[in-house]
């Protein structure tokens, strides 16, 4: 049976941010295999390190409750805005970065980052929860379907911009989604870049016993969507799931290195 699309308000009332970590990121609770953290972390420290990604301003857009996608970005850039649509997630975040003590814990997962960087010692790892504090300036209210998606803030333009599990949750169809992809577009210097990591074909999700609407996208659609909006594809990873879950009925992950062509 078809999901029946979720709509903001339904997010603003029913959308969970403790039990989404429970659900997808909490080492012990978690209801589906650690698949998604392999990819999305070791695709991150690539693209941060051997990957050449780097400078001074990176916009994290749609973060939900979540920091672990910035663990490796902090080391390539000064400044990270991170953002959500839910002030509930918004207010995770802050918890996490003042360090108060019923924040949610990332610690497993830092310790999976410093692993990659081929430093897992409990100093590595206070020395990168410490950096990444640091290098988070704001923690703002964005929206993927306005054209300024920070409206009424106006951005600088960024190096870069990263987005995961994200885009797919607030666009009706593929139309919508390339919309955003333009919307984003506009926030990133001319040569900067973008990365977007998520799922294919997947059209629901659940957080607790709540279940949410995804745009199924396919690897076509997602080709044509980053084409149509002017972006230079200049690597897509698409890696099947080695296992199936009723958390969501999606097939693979996806993860997408795109460039903004200068003028």
């Amino acid at each position: 049976m078809e999901t029946p699309y979720t709509s903001s308000q339904t997010y603003i009332d029913e959308f969970d941010p403790v039990d989404y970590y429970r659900a997808y990121h909490h080492p012990e609770e978690r209801t589906i295999t650690g698949e998604w953290s392999d990819f999305a972390l070791k695709n991150l420290h690539e693209t941060f390190t051997s990957g050449g990604v780097k400078g001074d301003l990176l916009i994290d857009f749609g973060a939900g409750p979540a920091i672990y996608h910035l663990l490796s970005a902090c080391e390539a850039f000064n400044n990270i805005i991170t953002s959500d649509f839910l002030e509930q997630n918004r207010v995770q975040l802050q918890k996490w970065l003042r360090n108060d003590p019923d924040a949610i814990d990332w610690t497993k997962t830092v310790k999976l980052v410093c692993e990659l960087e081929g430093n897992s010692d409990s100093e590595s790892c206070k020395r990168k929860i410490e950096k990444l504090r640091r290098t988070v300036t704001k923690v703002l209210k964005c929206d993927a379907l306005k054209k300024n998606p920070f409206d009424p803030v106006e951005m600088p333009q960024a190096d870069c911009l990263l987005s995961c599990i994200c885009l797919e949750a607030p666009c009706k169809d593929v139309e919508s989604f390339t919309n955003a992809l333009r919307n984003l577009k506009a926030l990133i210097k001319p040569g900067g870049h973008i990365l977007i990591q998520s799922l294919l074909n997947c059209s629901y999700y659940c957080v607790g016993q709540k279940t949410f609407s995804y745009l199924p996208i396919t690897k076509e659609e997602l080709e044509e969507s980053f084409k149509k909006v002017g972006f230079e594809i200049l690597k897509l990873k698409i890696t099947p799931f080695a296992e199936n879950t009723d958390m969501s009925n999606g097939d693979s992950f996806y993860f997408v290195h795109a460039r903004k062509p200068c003028p």
